[in-house]
């Protein structure tokens, strides 16, 4: 099963949603979809807008592959049960954010090994689905990660 969420900022999100729907890679997948304000139906998705936590954490207990926006919320909590995870920022330019500060959270957990990101105009979502399935991402570890940084601090 594959998760798609877009998380609670009320500017809308259909890129996203554009880009889940055109995958090649995701013809035959079980799509379920969080679209919070986005106005989006699809007769391929189970959508909801919004849902109570823990059943949000079912949901991505049971994905193989989640696509999400580029807010920290739902990225640490998937990648803390080692979850394969793909995130589309959202982007001030498409009025779908105040600014690009998820480009920048995005970039850095790349960088880290944690999840791939889907840049703007110069990626292929099924390419990243095609290379998520093929990578194995670093686990996260939120108290060696703490440690870490407080020994560079010390």
């Amino acid at each position: 099963m594959v998760l798609v969420t877009v998380g609670t900022q009320k500017q809308q999100f259909n890129r996203l949603f554009e880009l889940v729907e055109s995958s090649k890679k995701l013809k035959k997948e079980k799509i379920v979809a969080q679209i919070g304000y986005t106005k989006y139906s699809n007769k391929k998705m189970k959508t909801f807008e919004f849902i109570p936590l823990e059943e949000m954490n079912e949901y991505i207990a049971n994905s193989d592959l989640i696509i999400t926006h580029g807010g920290v919320g739902t990225i640490f909590y998937a990648i803390k049960k080692g979850k394969k995870v793909i995130a589309v920022p959202r982007l001030e330019k498409y009025g779908e954010h105040i600014n690009d500060h998820q480009i920048e959270i995005c970039q850095e957990l790349e960088d880290e090994g944690y999840i791939l990101y889907y840049k703007d105009e110069k990626d292929n979502l099924d390419d990243l689905i095609e290379k998520a399935n093929n990578t194995t991402f670093k686990k996260y570890d939120s108290e060696s990660n703490y440690l870490n940084t407080l020994r560079k601090e010390i």
